[in-house]
């Protein structure tokens, strides 16, 4: 008779956890959750992976940084400056740079993920547009993504305006000239900002506050709730032989992804740390500390906030006067379509679902090609942006093309215009020539480039058939609303 044998002691752990917390339930259900195995699913992944660097580089800064706008004269490593009145922040983001141990590398790293993070943001958003990802059921996750985007490009400018340089001071200039343009409470919110007059004693207490917890809290949240849709969502994936709606083809979480994203994460970190020991960024001690009365020479914001400063930069300096008051329309048109540009692409899912009458639910991924309006948007927009970003850098472009500033202004107020509705036209007419060219590939084959002359004297071209899976492919969508046009019966074309 066999005696039964006892459970061992982990295995009597795993039982204890999973009679609370249902582990075993749940990890049976989720650690075998299929991915699709496709390069353009590593954008969200570097984007995750740059916010997790930017959390821990960031804990690291705050042991040394000290949020205050007190005066003091400074005595450190960095020579040049020693003597120099200055504030607090501006005094220990010089310690942190000369002499914290690997303070000059955190510095770094945490910036340069700043921007690959938004950087890497916006392409991952940009691709779920570009193939529809965004549909239903996934409205919801989309304006989560595009919430963190928003979140991302003040989180950014509330980080490049702690160390009170020069530069970032510059900076804070520009948005207390933009508070300042909103009609009635234009100067209550400068004054609540700033704690008092420009450029007042708060407003880097302030900012740490809102950049090292408030910001940072709901972004992390959002990042969670954003995760926990996809998984309850499941992947989308592109059409291919034995894809459908209803199902997922990849690789399973436990063990193969899990072990490709833990690999994928340190050559993020390490391509950060490269970029940051090898690229110097925002060297603060070269701009000096702010003064009021002083502006920083070619002076440029990141490049998420850019097209903002374009904006400005390329409005003529209108005024109008009503009741009494003054309005500045060169600084409140941009500031106020400035948040237009981006509410765009927040509402755009809910938009294409009402023109065109789109109600089912969507899991397979839709090829640009195919959605010629919706590419020549997406290609629209981004040109509206490069444009606007150069217009934020006219002073630049001037000076390197040894050119009028006048000239690049006027130049750029004009591809404002003009640009964006000749990409859009363009990327449109691309799409369908795409279309034509996948629908005769579909039906003659692929060119070889083998010439075949017949027996009557005629040269044609040797076309080999496609395989099921290609045909796939090509043919495994929906006709676009935006391109059907109904004909009248007895009338045909």
């Amino acid at each position: 008779m066999r005696t039964r044998e006892l459970p061992g002691r982990g295995e009597r752990v795993a039982d204890w956890f999973d009679g609370r917390l249902g582990v075993h339930t749940l990890g049976r259900k989720y650690l075998r959750k299929v991915f699709p195995d496709h390069w353009s699913f590593l954008l969200g992944e570097i984007c995750l992976y740059s916010f997790v660097v930017l959390i821990l580089t960031g804990v690291y800064l705050t042991l040394f940084f000290h949020p205050s706008m007190n005066e003091v004269t400074y005595h450190g490593s960095y020579v040049p400056l020693n003597g120099v009145r200055m504030s607090e922040a501006y005094a220990s983001t010089l310690d942190i740079s000369f002499d914290v141990r690997g303070g000059l590398l955190m510095r770094q790293v945490h910036h340069w993920a700043a921007l690959v993070f938004v950087a890497g943001m916006l392409t991952h958003m940009m691709r779920h547009f570009f193939t529809g990802s965004f549909r239903r059921p996934r409205e919801v996750n989309w304006v989560f993504g595009w919430s963190l985007l928003l979140l991302a490009l003040f989180e950014g400018l509330f980080g490049y305006s702690l160390p009170d340089d020069l530069l970032s001071g510059t900076g804070m200039r520009f948005v207390n000239g933009a508070l300042l343009s909103v009609p009635v409470v234009g100067t209550y919110l400068s004054m609540f900002l700033f704690g008092g007059e420009y450029p007042g004693h708060d407003i880097v207490a302030r900012f740490y506050s809102l950049h090292i917890l408030v910001i940072p809290g709901i972004m992390a949240a959002l990042v969670v709730a954003h995760l926990i849709l996809v998984v309850y969502h499941k992947h989308t994936q592109f059409a291919g032989p034995g894809r459908t709606e209803r199902n997922v083809v990849g690789t399973p979480f436990m063990p193969v992804y899990l072990a490709k994203a833990g690999g994928f994460f340190f050559l993020v970190f390490g391509a950060l740390a490269l970029m940051a020991a090898v690229a110097s960024i925002n060297p603060v001690w070269s701009y000096g500390p702010y003064r009021a009365d002083q502006v920083s020479t070619g002076a440029q914001p990141d490049w998420y906030l850019g097209f903002a400063e374009g904006l400005v930069r390329i409005m003529p300096g209108w005024e109008i006067t009503l009741w009494g008051h003054t309005l500045v329309l060169g600084v409140l048109i941009p500031i106020v379509v400035f948040p237009l540009l981006l509410v765009l692409i927040g509402v755009y899912p809910f938009v294409e679902a009402r023109v065109t009458g789109d109600k089912g639910e969507h899991h397979l991924l839709d090829r640009p090609r195919n959605r010629p309006v919706r590419t020549g948007i997406g290609a629209a927009w981004i040109s509206l942006y490069l444009v606007l970003l150069a217009g934020g850098g006219n002073d630049i472009v001037a000076t390197r093309l040894h050119l009028s500033i006048n000239t690049v202004t006027w130049a750029i107020r004009i591809a404002v215009l003009v640009v964006p509705v000749a990409v859009f036209v363009i990327t449109r007419r691309i799409c369908l020539g795409l279309q034509l060219q996948d629908r005769e590939r579909a039906l003659h084959g692929r060119e070889t480039g083998v010439i075949k002359r017949l027996p009557h004297g005629e040269y044609v071209e040797v076309h080999e058939p496609l395989s099921q899976a290609q045909l796939h492919t090509l043919t495994a969508h929906q006709r676009p609303g935006e391109l059907v046009r109904h004909e009248p019966r007895g009338n045909p074309r």
